[in-house]
C-alpha cells in the first residue's frame, strides 16, 4: 500500500517485532513501548518502528537496532542479531551450512538491496518467513550446527552494561547505580560490533565458537604454520578431483579461488590433499569442515596435513666434509 507522503517511501511499520525468547525475556507479561520511524536500521540506514522493553527483573532496557526486512533476510533477532533457529552468530551458521554473503556494505548499495529483497519476499509469498533457504545446505553442516546449538535462554546476556564511572572509580550512587559494579574485562570479546556481527565477518565471538569446535574434533591448528594443507578420507569411489574441487569451493563461499592452491586426489585410497596458498584460508576450512565435508553424497573425513621432514644430509655429503677436513688439518699441521 503507497505511502500517503512520497519522503517516507520503503519505511517500515510493524506491529510487533521479531525477537528470540533471551532477548524478549521470561516475563509473559511484558509491555513495550512503541515508536514508529524512531531511528535508521544499523544495516539499510532506512527508518523503522522501534520498540523498547524490559526483559525482566534485574536486566537492563533492550532496544531494536534493526529493521524487519533485514531481520528476515539474515534470519536474525532485530535485537542481538543472532540466528533465530539456532541461537548462534551469523558467522558460525554461513560457514557451517556455506552461505555466501550477498549483502552490500557500502552506504551506496545497502538501502538499495534491502528495498529489493523485500520485494522479492512479498513476490514470493514469504515476507512473514526468513529469506534464507537451507534446503539446499549439506547435512554435515547441519549436524555441525546442532551440536553448537544454544536452545536454552540465556538471560544473563540481558544484565546492565558495566558502570563507566566505577570503572574509572567515580560512581557515588553505591547499591542505587542501575549499573554493574564490575571491572571491564578487555580482550577480544569485548571489540564487537553491528556490521561484523551481521554480514558474518571477523566476529570474535564467532571466531571462538567455531575455533572450539574445531579443536573439540580433532582439528586443532597445528604448531608448524608452515602447514596449510588439509588430508580428506573416504572419499566416495566417484569422486575425480574436478568434482572435490567444485564441492571444495562450493563449501567455502568466504575463500576465493585463487586461495586454493592445488588438489591431488589419490583415487587407489579414497583420498585427497587440499593445499591453500595461506594458513588463513586452511584454518577457516578447517573450522567449517569440523564435522566433515560432503563430497558427492558422502560425508569424508577431515585432518590436518602434516610436515615434510627434513632431509638428513646424505652419507657422501659428510664423508666428502670429513675429507676435506682431514686434508684442512694435514696442511695445516
Amino acid at each position: 500500500m503507497p505511502k500517503a507522503d512520497l519522503n517516507k517511501a520503503g519505511w517500515e511499520q510493524s506491529d510487533f517485532p521479531i525477537l528470540c525468547e533471551t532477548c524478549l525475556g521470561g516475563n509473559p507479561f511484558v509491555r513495550m513501548s512503541k515508536q514508529e520511524y524512531g531511528r535508521s536500521c544499523g544495516t539499510c540506514a532506512r527508518p523503522f518502528t522501534v520498540f523498547r522493553w524490559n526483559p525482566g527483573q534485574g536486566g537492563r532496557f533492550k532496544t531494536t537496532v534493526i529493521c524487519q526486512t533485514c531481520a528476515k533476510i539474515k534470519n536474525v533477532c532485530q535485537t542481538c542479531l543472532l540466528d533465530l533457529e539456532y541461537g548462534l552468530p551469523t558467522q558460525v551458521r554461513d560457514t557451517a551450512l556455506g552461505f555466501k554473503n550477498e549483502a552490500p556494505t557500502s552506504d551506496i548499495n545497502r538501502e538499495y538491496y534491502a528495498q529489493v529483497m523485500e520485494s522479492k519476499m512479498q513476490q514470493d509469498g514469504s515476507n512473514g518467513r526468513s529469506g534464507l533457504d537451507v534446503s539446499q545446505s549439506a547435512n554435515a553442516g547441519k549436524e555441525m550446527l546442532k551440536t553448537l546449538a544454544r536452545t536454552d535462554p540465556f538471560y544473563k546476556r540481558n544484565r546492565p552494561h558495566v558502570c563507566s564511572f566505577f570503572a574509572k572509580g567515580d560512581c557515588n550512587r553505591g547499591t542505587e547505580c542501575p549499573y554493574r559494579h564490575e571491572k571491564p574485562v578487555d580482550n577480544e570479546l569485548a571489540h564487537q560490533n553491528m556490521q561484523d556481527r551481521y554480514h558474518g565477518r571477523n566476529d570474535p565471538v564467532a571466531n571462538k565458537i567455531l575455533g572450539g569446535h574445531a579443536e573439540s574434533q580433532g582439528l586443532k591448528p597445528p604448531e608448524d604454520t608452515t602447514i596449510t594443507s588439509l588430508f580428506l578420507s573416504s572419499l566416495p569411489p566417484s569422486s575425480t578431483e574436478q568434482s572435490i574441487r567444485t564441492r571444495v569451493l562450493q563449501s567455502l563461499p568466504a575463500i576465493q579461488p585463487t586461495n586454493l592452491k592445488s588438489i591431488v586426489h589419490v583415487a587407489k585410497t579414497k583420498c585427497a590433499f587440499v593445499n591453500f596458498k595461506d594458513r588463513g584460508s586452511a584454518e577457516h576450512a578447517a573450522q567449517a569442515w569440523a564435522n566433515g565435508v560432503e563430497i558427492d553424497g558422502q560425508i569424508a573425513s577431515v585432518k590436518w596435513g602434516r610436515s615434510r621432514p627434513k632431509n638428513p644430509p646424505s652419507a657422501s655429503s659428510s664423508s666428502s666434509s670429513s675429507t676435506l677436513a682431514t686434508g684442512l688439518n694435514a696442511s695445516a699441521s
